[in-house]
């Protein structure tokens, strides 16, 4: 039986900001969780926007043209405000910030079109060109891999049968790797996504808005919420609340990401409190809407390596 992770998904749901300029890479190290200052040709960044209280904007996935141009893509619902905010940095940095979603073509790549592509870096954030673009492998998701192609506006499509876009968020959802969407903003440090864990956040950098909260949060010991994996058998939703059955007023959690799942039901990605995770019995809009249940996180957390 053929894996059902198979074929190219449109993504119209992305977009992306382009940075130009000769200091666009010294700027986004100083706004984004992770280092742009040694970003290679090679490979690519997973990055979050935070505000100064370390609560994450956007999240994107990040990676230099071969004209030098930096792309950041992103939700293309929170790609407007987001530039707005990032615009307001720029000060006197050589660096031109661009709503470029026009520009560029997405798709979501997965099983034997992947492969068929040629040689890509086998490690999460690999960055490779392929198919008259470029290629990122992410996270895989139910053991295939998958990866982000990004090219030109009008390169045509890689060859290989179409995937329906439900399919491919279902893939990101059980890969364990959220992306940040409105209803989701602000709402979250990075670890509180698992981030640090997945090539989030680089530790060893400068400064950043936000950066003394979420070193604090790894160091010190101060995080007590989590992204898990969930299955429902109802429909989940980004921004709804999860309760603990015994407590209808204090939410445990948020659901992050969702998808139906193909199987029937709904996964889900939900940061959730760690103390309601070992408690159990949780469900998602009230204490008695559909229980959730806990499915394997397909990586380790860094506390667990």
């Amino acid at each position: 039986m053929p894996h059902p992770l198979h074929g190219i998904a449109p993504l119209p749901h992305l977009g992306v900001i382009r940075a130009q300029g000769e200091d666009a890479a010294a700027f986004l190290h100083g706004q984004l969780t992770q280092d742009f200052a040694l970003l290679g040709t090679g490979e690519a960044r997973l990055a979050a926007f935070c505000n100064a209280k370390g609560r994450m904007l956007a999240s994107f996935i990040a990676f230099r043209r071969p004209d030098g141009d930096i792309l950041l893509v992103c939700s293309r619902d929170l790609l407007p405000a987001t530039l707005k905010r990032l615009s307001m940095f720029v000060l006197r940095a050589k660096v031109k910030l661009s709503d470029a979603s026009g520009d560029f073509a997405f798709a979501g790549v997965a099983g034997e079109p992947l492969h068929a592509m040629g040689t890509i870096g086998p490690a999460p954030w690999s960055l490779a060109d392929a198919a008259g673009g470029q290629v990122v492998r992410l996270y895989p998701a139910e053991d295939q891999a998958r990866a982000l192609w990004v090219a030109p506006a009008g390169t045509p499509v890689p060859p290989g049968p179409a995937m329906d876009p439900a399919l491919w968020a279902w893939s990101e959802v059980r890969s364990g790797v959220p992306t940040i969407t409105v209803p989701v903003v602000e709402a979250f440090v990075p670890q509180m996504l698992n981030y640090e864990s997945v090539g989030g956040v680089n530790f060893k950098k400068g400064c950043y808005p936000g950066q003394e909260v979420v070193a604090r949060s790894q160091f010190r010991g101060t995080l007590k919420r989590r992204a898990f994996v969930v299955h429902a058998e109802g429909v989940l939703s980004a921004g709804e609340e999860v309760f603990q059955a015994g407590d209808a007023e204090q939410p445990v959690g948020t659901i992050v990401q969702a998808a139906p799942c193909p199987e029937g039901g709904w996964d889900a990605i939900a940061s959730l409190q760690l103390a309601a995770v070992n408690a159990g019995d949780l469900h998602a809009g009230s204490a008695a809407g559909a229980s959730l249940k806990l499915l394997p996180l397909p990586y380790l957390l860094l506390a667990d390596i």
